[in-house]
């Protein structure tokens, strides 16, 4: 049993200094790690919605029903960016790298057609 709660508790040490790692803290313990852990998280939640505001406001000229639809999924290391709008608006790639760059977000790989739908998969992280 007392192997196994070691294994536990190294696992855990494992998953916490992933944690920290991914969200760039310098904090030391449990509590503070998750702290900072939260922090990160709204912060990137007010990434999305300022990306999500900046679609909106860049491309005024299309109806409330043409607006991309995007949702943002956090991943073990960065995040996952998806974008699906029902037509291609010139531009609008470079525009989302654009706002990607305004917000300190590193593209490490992405997946783009730009024919008749507008589609964007981007797995990313912070820029450090």
């Amino acid at each position: 049993m007392d192997s196994r709660r070691r294994s536990k508790k190294a696992a855990m040490q494992r998953k916490l200094q992933q944690l920290r790692s991914v969200t760039n803290s310098s904090a030391v313990n449990k509590a503070s790690i998750i702290v900072d852990a939260t922090r990160y998280i709204e912060e990137l939640k007010q990434k999305v919605d300022g990306l999500n505001s900046e679609l909106g406001t860049a491309e005024s000229s299309i109806s409330q029903d043409e607006l991309p639809m995007v949702t943002v999924e956090t991943l073990e290391r960065g995040f996952l960016i998806n974008v699906f709008s029902e037509r291609n608006c010139p531009g609008m790639l470079a525009a989302i790298l654009d706002a990607f760059e305004e917000l300190g977000l590193d593209v490490l790989d992405a997946r783009v057609s730009c024919e008749d739908t507008f589609q964007l998969e981007a797995v990313g992280g912070e820029v450090r």
